[in-house]
């Protein structure tokens, strides 16, 4: 039985799992924390990315790695590992979740004519989790660090170039470069040009390998596959494939699906990435998700739990309540200074169980609503996988299906990441035109009940949408 070993290293913590490389089976897993710099907290957005190395370390102690054939490595995206002509770090790792760079997004969209033309260059208009925001802000803030820097890895290269030993070939791959705002999913070409707009100067870039094409060896003989971001290896681990989408209920909602080709979206609603098979993954998000659950509980003086409870003991629609859950503001539709709304307050609907119901509705229908600006762009979504501790709500669980109005998969909890890190190993040791099959254990998938339940579901969404319309008009011409 071969054996490959998937690496997830995620803003805080690795994550490792070993898998049997025909089925999946995870067979051993470890996990370790990132270290903090002595100068920073736990929200630091600058990290050396050696401490990385050292978790990865400890995350395999105990023989997790014995016997392992391949290595796949996926990482959280948009980082920026800058490094001089020799190949030194230049300064700390500035990562995705760096506010700083806001302005110069801003900047640098306005430097090339606005969002439709990032869009048509690039597939996407940058955020300012992008690395080519951070080369702008960098350009900016610390223009001597700027002038050093020769080439940019991120961090799922940054850690294959180390494992493979510093090879004079770095590699990546199209679902990470993606996310860079320089590499185009349409044409598969970096842009140089917009490189030079953003930094000042041209950069050494990796090069971008296949799907399933390895990124080398170790110097001790293993296989180290293209490797990917986190999306993409999570895409891969759950097993998706055309027509489906994945909803992930953190505290914002990030949703995409596996498309055929790239997306391009001049409003900027949606982001066009390509995902770790060769194929596409269309992304749009709200800011609003299981935010909207945990506030609403706590109003109520409750937990996550009992606001699912007190939901059940209401009906769909919620007794004519509607909540707008766009609590800090709203990127999908986008209304960035919105608050929520609460209305249909009558006698009889001012009951705990009718606004519990409120919030479960208003977030998925808001969900709902990025998953039909996808459709819109012709993407078909025929089943929707459900992931965060909000999707395995039971009020959430009945919901869901009839107001996405297609199957839902509830997705077990687990290193979905790192499993999808791992079965692009089984793929480049397989040397096979697709990825090996792998079944995902413990998955339980919730149809619609029939010509009913889309019934309700479709009156719901339409009450939320009357309500949208009414107090923000300006969205109904987009609808």
């Amino acid at each position: 039985m071969a054996i490959v070993a998937g690496i997830d290293s995620s803003t805080s913590r690795t994550r490792i799992v070993a898998c049997d490389a025909e089925t999946g089976a995870v067979l051993r897993d470890g996990r370790a924390p990132h270290p903090l710099r002595d100068d920073a907290d736990a929200r630091s957005t600058e990290v050396d990315p050696q401490t990385w190395l050292h978790s990865l370390g400890e995350a395999a102690t105990g023989g997790l790695l014995e016997g392992v054939t391949a290595i796949g490595v996926s990482a959280q995206q948009h980082g920026l590992i800058g490094l001089d002509a020799g190949g030194v770090l230049v300064r700390p790792a500035l990562l995705w979740n760096d506010p700083r760079s806001a302005g110069a997004t801003a900047a640098l969209i306005d430097a090339l004519g606005g969002p439709a033309p990032w869009a048509e260059a690039i597939g996407s208009v940058p955020s300012p989790a992008y690395t080519i925001a951070k080369l702008r802000w960098l350009a900016e803030f610390e223009p001597v660090s700027a002038a050093r820097i020769a080439e940019v890895l991120l961090p799922h290269d940054w850690l294959v170039w180390q494992l493979l030993g510093h090879p004079r070939r770095r590699t990546t791959d199209r679902g990470d470069a993606s996310g860079t705002g320089y590499w185009s999913p349409v044409t598969g070409e970096y842009r140089q040009d917009l490189i030079k707009l953003a930094l000042g100067h041209e950069l050494r870039v990796p090069d971008v390998i296949g799907p399933a094409e390895p990124a080398g060896h170790t110097p001790e003989g293993l296989l180290i596959s293209a490797g990917t971001g986190d999306n993409m290896a999570a895409a891969l681990g759950l097993g998706l494939g055309p027509g489906d989408a994945l909803v992930s209920l953190g505290g914002n909602g990030t949703i995409f699906a596996v498309h055929d080709r790239a997306v391009v979206d001049g409003t900027g609603m949606i982001s066009s990435f390509a995902d770790a098979t060769g194929r596409h993954l269309p992304m749009a998000g709200t800011l609003n998700a299981a935010q909207v659950l945990r506030s609403t509980a706590a109003m109520l003086g409750t937990d996550l739990e009992g606001l699912s409870r007190l939901a059940l003991q209401s009906s769909p629609g919620s007794y004519g309540l509607v909540l707008l859950p766009y609590l800090d503001g709203e990127r999908t539709p986008k209304l960035p200074h919105a608050a929520g709304t609460l209305t249909g307050l009558r006698a009889e609907s001012m009951a705990p169980q009718h606004l519990a119901r409120a919030a479960v509705e208003g977030m998925l229908c808001n969900v709902a609503e990025a998953l039909d600006v996808l459709r819109a762009h012709g993407v078909a979504i025929r089943r929707v996988f459900l992931l965060g501790a909000a999707g395995r709500l039971p009020a959430v669980r009945q919901s869901a299906p009839q107001l996405f109005g297609v199957p839902v998969v509830i997705a077990p909890s687990g290193a979905h990441a790192a499993r999808g890190a791992a079965r692009q190993a089984a793929w480049a040791l397989a040397r096979t035109p697709e990825p090996p099959v792998w079944e995902l254990p413990e998955a339980v998938e919730l149809a619609p009940d029939g010509e009913h339940d889309l019934a309700i579901g479709s009156a719901v969404r339409q009450q939320f949408a009357a309500v949208r319309e009414q107090i923000h008009p300006e969205t109904a011409a987009r609808d």
